[in-house]
């Protein structure tokens, strides 16, 4: 059901090792630019038309799918479903499901190294990283299991694809892991229950959202140690690029707010407050104009004007919204090159 807020300004089987099988022109004419939603607590997808605000559609999908990002060719969105213990691929297009691959433990957050041949998966109920060699398509081969901190959750790639960070939530800690060998480089604490990872441009600092504090530490990674606090609102959690390459915008739980942050000075520039309870992951639409965010706590997602930087509409989904996905969207990071998609 759709809750209007205020009016809006513009209201596989797969092939086995051999990639993705194409939908039927039946699938893909349906929905042509759906926004998917992962309906987390209800072990299911919600479709919603990106220009209407209107759901069209939605199917059950495997337990506690929380995460998603788009394949390096863009030919398929990759669902992580952490207890079903399985990947699920959907069209980009109509979000309808085109394949699936079972057998992946505990995949909570997902994500693929930027040269495109590896596939790291956080495995939070096992205190684990996954590391698979990626081959394309559907062909994901295990190379090492490594045991890690409590908590495994978000995780941030450098540019050449050498290294990956990822935050443990539990252990209070950040990890930075050789890709090429699965090994662990160092292991930093940084503070209360640390979410969201993200490196400004040309790797020059390491961005960490403390949710269980109101605040984002900036990390100079190569010498191993905090630069600077940057207060942004209680419970700050999770990041996505402005799409500019200059800010980054950071949701706050349980302060009901984005805080954005230019990615020079290191210092909030602006906020996004009176917003519904839990704001988590994000998308911006390629013009820049329009911010889809999932309210965790409240059952919705909502869709803010980022020009006015006010919240035009709200749409009731399912229980504990998580990840989503835009196809016509920015660039997600702002240290890699092309249109990158994670959550």
């Amino acid at each position: 059901m759709r809750r209007p807020f205020l009016k809006t300004a513009a209201s596989l089987a797969l092939g086995h090792a051999c990639g993705f099988a194409r939908p039927s022109m039946a699938a893909t004419s349906e929905a042509r630019d759906v926004v998917v939603v992962l309906d987390s607590g209800e072990a299911r997808i919600t479709l919603i038309d990106r220009t209407t605000h209107r759901i069209v559609g939605g199917f059950p999908v495997g337990k506690e799918p929380h995460h998603l990002l788009a394949t390096p060719d863009e030919r398929a969105i990759v669902v992580a479903s952490a207890v079903g213990n399985e990947l699920i691929f959907l069209d980009p297009g109509s979000g309808r499901r085109i394949g699936s691959h079972a057998g992946i433990d505990d995949p909570y957050q997902i994500g693929f190294s930027p040269d495109q041949r590896w596939f790291v998966v956080n495995c939070l109920r096992l205190n684990r990283v996954d590391f698979y060699r990626y081959g394309g398509g559907s062909e994901f081969h295990i190379a090492r299991r490594l045991e890690l901190g409590e908590l495994p959750s978000h995780i941030a790639f450098t540019a050449d694809g050498s290294k990956v960070f990822i935050s443990l939530q539990g252990s209070n800690q950040v990890a930075a892991i050789d890709i090429a060998t699965q090994s662990v480089l160092w292991i930093l604490d940084v503070g209360p229950a640390p979410a969201g990872v993200w490196l400004t441009p040309r790797d020059a600092v390491l961005l960490v959202a403390l949710t269980g504090s109101d605040r984002v530490v900036a990390i100079d990674w190569r010498r191993r140690r905090i630069v600077k606090q940057i207060v942004t609102g209680e419970a700050a959690h999770n990041f996505r690029s402005a799409g500019d390459g200059r800010r980054v915008l950071l949701s706050n739980r349980i302060a009901c707010s984005i805080s954005l942050i230019d990615l020079a000075a290191l210092e909030v520039v602006g906020q996004i407050r009176g917003l519904r309870p839990g704001p988590d992951d994000m998308e911006v639409s390629s013009d820049r104009r329009w911010l889809w965010t999932t309210f965790r706590f409240a059952r919705s997602v909502g869709v803010i004007d980022l020009s006015a930087g006010q919240l035009v509409d709200v749409i009731e989904v399912g229980r504990s919204p998580h990840g989503l996905f835009l196809r016509d969207r920015a660039p997600y990071y702002d240290n890699l090159p092309g249109p990158q998609a994670g959550a």
